[in-house]
């Protein structure tokens, strides 16, 4: 292509890097945005443009994605990972098994799904949350580098490898390196995540510690003449646009809670709100109420034999992803109520209606005991302080994992690519009714594959540009005359602080096509540069955004933005350390 289509692939990759550090709209709509605009600049083909969707990665991601969530609901995994967290002793033992033990699974399943199964046993069997929550979340990530399944830019570098040589890495052609790496990652983990993370921020860890100071709940009676008498709840909470929440109704010492909207109200009722100072202190003038008491309430005042109030992590993708409690119409919908809400390791106290609810948040809700934990699993949030994730079917737990190694077992034989042998096994979950087709299209993350899909052509573009090799060019200039494994740490260690501020999956597709014209340049082995630039591209430790497993800890730990680098910095140099001579020795030759 001519040098102008060079500088166009060149400024919109810069733009979308930009965006993506900015933050404010999703990863997926990013990259969409930007193949559009390639589309638009001539820079991308128009017949080319969604090529991307059906690239063999793509299918792979999804088709884990779905196994992943089949052996979840087997109930099988979840069984086995109790019984082995279940011997742990001290607090050093439960770090070190529940740290093994994800990284383990996250091997040969989705690790955002590893992270899921392993947190609500790490909430319920730990001292103090955030001593476990960050090693746990780190674990899955060095664990998915042990496989070509357990993370997205092993499945991308695998792919880009068959573009180059015709053959694609195997399997478990990544576990030479990708395991040492993983065992000595989690060594370090255990023996010095307790002196490196900060003590947490999240209280005492129960309910009543997400909502003290968070919002104002608080009582309000309806006094004799009161303007409320005869309206009903859901009247009451339109005086003041909504901005008060009632959770309860109390009526002849009897308390009432959850679905209460329409209960027409009565002299001498007591309501439960959640609600702002001023909104609070508005509606009792305007309705002509009284405060009852002057200090704000618990939690054992807003659950009953019926009504459970429990905590949620927001998962990636999930339904109220990027979406406000007032857009999603959790109470009027769900019948749910949303009491508390934190972030980056800060409770947020005002205006909960209109907070744009992100990946990571910890929600504080309330709902019928029976129903609440399956509502909130539609709408794409897992408990905490539970026992587990607990198996919606019990029966038939061995056929899924069956499956699931006959994939494996294909794959590795060489009797179908990855991506043919997973499909089938997804296929056969459905057929055999271990997942159901509504459940199929529910697990994928979609905004995943519509950012691979969509930056799959744009990393074709830079390459077919020229601009990779300018890139190259820039690179080898800046290195010069130094060994090979010299140039290697360099390309780690620059795939690793792009890793660290966008999604691993857009840096392993657009460091792999770098990684490869590398090679080219110095004559060295391209396997060797691939290798690392998929360890590096999976070394998210920096930061809360590179990972969103990191993200799903932050709430429940009560971790800031700048605490993961007191971990995760000398992790990756241990990475780096030990991954140069691992490639050197067993990809170089």
């Amino acid at each position: 292509m001519p040098m102008n289509s060079q500088i166009l692939i060149s400024i919109i990759l810069l733009g979308a890097l930009a965006a993506f550090l900015w933050g404010r709209w999703r990863h997926d709509v990013i990259a969409f945005m930007a193949l559009m605009a390639a589309v638009i600049a001539g820079a991308v083909p128009m017949d080319g443009a969604f090529a991307g969707f059906g690239h063999p990665a793509v299918i792979t991601v999804a088709a884990v994605l779905v196994i992943s969530r089949a052996l979840q609901l087997s109930g099988a995994i979840d069984v086995a990972a109790r019984m082995v967290t279940g011997v742990a002793g001290s607090p050093l033992a439960n770090l070190a098994i529940l740290t093994l033990v994800g990284a383990v699974l996250s091997a040969f399943m989705n690790n955002v799904g590893a992270l899921a199964l392993m947190m609500p046993l790490a909430m319920r069997t730990a001292r103090n949350p955030s001593e476990v929550l960050m090693p746990l979340s780190f674990g899955t990530i060095l664990g998915g580098m042990m496989t070509q399944i357990g993370t997205p830019p092993n499945i991308i570098i695998a792919s880009y490898r068959a573009n180059t040589t015709g053959e694609a890495f195997q399997l478990f052609d990544f576990a030479p390196v990708g395991m040492p790496i993983a065992l000595l990652g989690v060594a370090f983990l255990i023996l010095f995540a307790r002196r490196l993370i900060p003590e947490g921020r999240r209280g005492d860890g129960t309910p009543d510690g997400l909502l003290e100071g968070a919002n104002y709940i608080t009582e309000a009676k309806i006094d004799a003449g009161s303007k409320a008498i005869g309206k009903t709840i859901r009247q009451l909470e339109r005086m003041v646009d909504n901005e008060a929440l009632a959770v309860g109704v109390i009526r002849h010492g009897f308390r009432q809670l959850g679905r209460v909207r329409d209960v027409t109200l009565e002299a001498g009722d007591v309501v439960i709100l959640r609600t702002e100072s001023t909104a609070f202190h508005k509606l009792l003038e305007i309705a002509d109420m009284s405060l009852v008491g002057d200090a704000e309430i618990g939690a054992e005042t807003l659950k009953s034999d019926d009504i459970a109030l429990r905590e949620f992590v927001v998962m990636p993708g999930a339904r109220v992803d990027w979406r406000t409690p007032h857009d999603v119409r959790l109470t009027e919908r769900y019948g749910v109520n949303l009491l508390a809400i934190a972030r980056q390791g800060e409770r947020l106290g005002e205006r909960l209606r209109h907070v744009q609810l992100r990946a990571g948040d910890l929600l504080l809700m309330q709902g019928e005991t029976s129903t609440l934990r399956d509502t909130m699993a539609m709408l794409g949030c897992i408990p905490l302080a539970e026992p587990g994730l607990q198996p919606i079917r019990r029966r038939k737990r061995v056929l899924p994992l069956a499956i699931f190694v006959a994939a494996i077992a294909a794959t590795s034989a060489g009797l179908a690519p990855v991506q043919v042998s997973f499909s089938i096994a997804v296929v056969a979950l459905v057929v055999l009714e271990m997942i159901s087709p509504r459940e199929v299209y529910e697990c994928i993350d979609w905004s995943v594959i519509v950012l691979l899909g969509a930056l799959i052509p744009l990393g074709a573009a830079l390459e077919s540009s020229g601009a990779t090799e300018t890139l190259t060019g820039w690179v080898m200039g800046f290195a010069g005359h130094v060994p090979i494994w010299a140039v290697l740490a360099l390309v780690m260690t620059l795939t690793m602080a792009l890793t660290n501020l966008i999604n691993n999956a857009a840096t392993a597709v657009m460091m792999a096509p770098i990684a490869i014209a590398i090679a080219d340049q110095t004559g060295a082995s391209a396997d060797a540069f691939l290798m690392a630039t998929a360890i590096a591209a999976s070394s998210a430790f920096l930061t809360p955004i590179g990972h969103q497993n990191n993200v799903l800890v932050m709430g429940p730990g009560g971790y800031r933005f700048g605490d993961y680098w007191r971990l995760g910095l000398p992790l990756q140099l241990l990475i780096v350390i030990v991954a140069v001579p691992l490639v050197m020795a067993v990809w170089a030759g």
